[in-house]
């Protein structure tokens, strides 16, 4: 696991998992404590092709009127996912439900600016 995924860890008990994909490199981890994890396989693709083209589709609709969009949550049933934009990719964060995952993005970015 790299120093930024150990960062963004470190901010809540609450993330069960922790993708970074830039520059075209994936990195997933999850915490081994977890019930009701997703599929490894299907993570993959999901960091692959289904986040970036989520925050591309709302980036998209965000700069015709709307100042933007650098963020998109998704409810599954199991957890909650805040998937970030980056410069050079995205980070994909995994919360138990209940969470409010929006009170991490700044911490996040920032995380990921400094490595």
């Amino acid at each position: 696991m790299s120093d930024t995924s150990s960062q963004i860890y470190a901010l809540s008990p609450d993330i069960r998992y922790v993708a970074l994909y830039r520059n075209g490199d994936l990195e997933i981890s999850q915490r081994g404590d977890i019930t009701e994890a997703s599929d490894a396989g299907s993570d993959k693709y999901e960091e692959l092709l289904v986040n970036p083209t989520l925050l591309k589709l709302a980036q998209q609709r965000g700069n015709i009127d709307c100042g933007g969009a650098s963020f998109v949550v998704v409810g599954y049933g199991n957890f909650l996912q805040l998937v970030v934009a980056l410069t050079d990719g995205h980070a994909s964060i995994c919360f138990e439900k209940g969470t409010n995952p929006i009170e991490y993005v700044d911490a996040v970015k920032k995380i990921c600016s400094n490595d």
